[in-house]
C-alpha cells in the first residue's frame, strides 16, 4: 500500500479524474454566474482545503526557507494556473465541456515540448508517437458533428 501512495502514476491517474470531474462540475456551476468569479470561487475552495490538508499534516514550513528562485518559479506557475483557469472556465462558459477539455489537455503535448526545450528531457520514438496521437484524438473529439 505504502508503494501504492508513493507512486507517480496512481496520482496522475487521481489527477485526470478530478480533472474530468471539475470540468463537469465546473460546467454545471458556470450556468448562472460569470466565469472569472467563478474562478474566484474555485480559487477560494482550493486555498482553504490546502490550508486544511497542510495544518493535519504539519507540512507547513517558513517562508524564509523558500530561496528567490523557487519564489520566482512559483510565482510564474501561479500566474500561468489562473490564467489557464481563467480561460478554461471562459471556454467551458462558451462551449460544451466534452469538446473543450480535449482542447485543453493539448497543454500534454506542449509539455512534451517544453520538457525537451527548457528542462532536457528526452523522449522515445513511441513516446512521440504517443504525443502526436493525444494531438490528433483532442483534435477530432473537438469535432462538431
Amino acid at each position: 500500500m505504502r508503494n501504492l501512495l508513493t507512486s507517480w502514476q496512481l496520482w496522475a491517474v487521481l489527477s485526470a479524474g478530478f480533472a474530468a470531474l471539475t470540468a463537469i462540475f465546473a460546467k454545471v456551476g458556470i450556468e448562472n454566474v460569470n466565469s472569472d468569479f467563478a474562478t474566484f470561487i474555485r480559487t477560494m475552495v482550493i486555498m482553504v482545503v490546502l490550508a486544511l490538508i497542510l495544518c493535519a499534516m504539519g507540512a507547513w514550513q517558513p517562508l524564509s526557507s523558500i530561496t528567490p528562485r523557487t519564489w520566482l518559479f512559483l510565482v510564474l506557475s501561479g500566474l500561468a494556473t489562473g490564467a489557464s483557469w481563467i480561460c478554461y472556465f471562459r471556454a467551458l462558459k462558451l462551449g460544451d465541456a466534452a469538446r473543450v477539455a480535449p482542447i485543453d489537455k493539448l497543454s500534454v503535448i506542449m509539455v512534451a515540448f517544453f520538457a525537451v526545450l527548457f528542462l532536457g528531457e528526452r523522449l522515445s520514438l513511441p513516446n512521440w508517437l504517443g504525443v502526436a496521437l493525444i494531438g490528433l484524438g483532442a483534435v477530432l473529439v473537438s469535432l462538431r458533428s
